[in-house]
């Protein structure tokens, strides 16, 4: 089904929904390079204008990738919820959009909503909204996930204490654990990168990670975020597996360059629940996410990156995570050109996957390469803070020395709680009470911490 709307005089047509989507989209570099973005602002207009005018139940009637040919989009549509649908099924796009800033939409009415919505209705609707809308909308979603810890509560940010390490040391690990629990983050989790995705190696850390936290009885979760087969391969082995990884996508090509499928997905969660390692939840998995990777891996299907970014957050939703989050700058300026663009996907992804109801965090970020800087981080991440972002990453100095990118730091994390009056998860604030740990970083560090902690490595 072709869509159109006339600017200027000019009668612009698009041939089909994924192609109306993609010509509404900002203009961010990914979609140059894919060769779907709008070829000038009056086309850019027309299709936001007519995306506006579009049912939204349309969505449920012409899918952006084949049914027959993709599993997300089996996914997203078998288990769909037509009932949760129902309030807003009469509304336009445009509709939705304003029902979305109304009173009528609070934190309880998006809960209830969300089954009934696609990755795609959440992306159309996210195409027409300014960043002070997709603020205020996300600021209002509510998602409670829990592990050792509740994730996600109003008045908190959680931090991932991300203690990368470029030859996976133990002693260097163990000291950016110390670095980021001295100053109030790991209450989302403490999670580590391998250097080297091999299951020996893992399970090293894994083993080192379960004895600091059970060394301390810190209400929190571990993850090694190695591949989905190597954490299985761990569990497999007796090793300590709190939370269990993978990168995924919004097509079933971009999953299977990932190296891993739904029904993999599916076995790992099970293996995870088995060992019955949470206290407060059973939240087991952990999902990273970025504009621009289907791309990257010439899985796009012709879709716009955004759009299957926000499909992505399906294939997240189907297994009850613990904790989700966009590597937003990560990919590079080929996707995302500048700090303009990162700030607009970021605040993009975040809402999106709020409104499908995920957990979602944003790892504030960009490459050396790319047209952004540290002010353009702060800029994005105090939005968050505002948007109510669940949690965001915590690395020593913001400058992993592993990956090699640009992120946020400890400091960055406790400058945005302070500001915007925000707490930790009560788990973990009750944590640090009790070590004598401020919130606002360390004020009475016990003695024999660092020492012992670095011990255990």
């Amino acid at each position: 089904m072709a869509y159109a709307h006339t600017v200027g005089g000019t009668r612009h047509v698009f041939g089909d929904l994924r192609t109306l989507l993609a010509r509404a989209t900002p203009f961010r570099s990914g979609d140059a390079l894919a060769g779907v973005a709008a070829a000038s602002a009056a086309e850019r207009v027309a299709s936001q204008r007519a995306l506006a005018d579009l049912p939204l139940a349309r969505f449920l009637d012409e899918a952006v990738i084949p049914y027959e040919d993709d599993d997300v989009t089996r996914l997203i549509l078998d288990r769909h919820d037509r009932a949760a649908f129902a309030p807003v099924r009469a509304l336009t796009v445009g509709g939705f959009r304003d029902w979305l800033l109304s009173e009528a939409a609070d934190s309880a009415a998006l809960a209830a909503l969300a089954p009934g919505l696609t990755p795609e209705m959440a992306a159309g609707v996210s195409k027409i909204m300014r960043i002070a809308d997709l603020v205020a909308v996300a600021a209002k979603c509510r998602v409670l996930t829990r592990f050792r810890s509740s994730i996600g509560l109003a008045g908190t940010l959680s931090v991932r204490l991300q203690p990368n390490h470029p030859t996976d040391d133990l002693q260097g690990v163990a000291a950016s654990v110390l670095d980021g629990l001295m100053l109030g983050a790991g209450d989302a989790v403490i999670g580590v990168n391998p250097a080297s995705d091999n299951v020996e190696s893992t399970i090293r850390l894994l083993r080192m990670l379960d004895a600091i936290r059970a060394r301390y009885d810190i209400p929190t979760q571990t993850c090694v975020l190695a591949h989905v087969t190597t954490s299985l391969r761990a569990i497999e082995a007796g090793a300590p597996v709190d939370l269990v990884f993978q990168s995924i996508g919004g097509t079933e090509a971009l999953n299977r360059s990932f190296g891993v499928s739904l029904g993999l997905l599916a076995e790992a969660r099970a293996a995870a629940l088995a060992l019955g390692r949470g206290t407060i939840g059973d939240n087991v998995m952990y999902f990273e996410t970025g504009q621009g990777a289907a791309l990257s891996a010439g899985a796009h299907h012709g879709c716009d990156q955004q759009t299957l970014e926000a499909r992505a957050y399906a294939v997240a939703r189907a297994f009850s995570p613990l904790l989700v989050n966009s590597v937003v700058g990560f990919i590079g300026p080929e996707y995302l050109y500048d700090g303009k663009q990162i700030i607009r996907a970021g605040l993009e992804d975040h809402f999106c996957a709020k409104l499908l109801g995920l957990p979602m965090g944003v790892d504030v970020c960009y490459t050396n390469h790319a047209e952004a800087d540290q002010d353009d981080m702060d800029t994005l991440l105090t939005l968050l803070g505002v948007a109510g972002v669940t949690y965001v990453m915590g690395v020593p100095g913001a400058d992993d020395v592993m990956l090699s990118y640009q992120s946020t730091s400890f400091h960055d994390a406790l400058a945005v709680r302070a500001a915007l009056g925000k707490r930790p998860a009560p788990e973990f604030a009750a944590w640090l009470d009790r070590m004598g740990i401020s919130e606002q970083g360390a004020e009475l560090i016990p003695e024999k911490l660092a020492p012992a902690l670095i011990g255990l490595a």
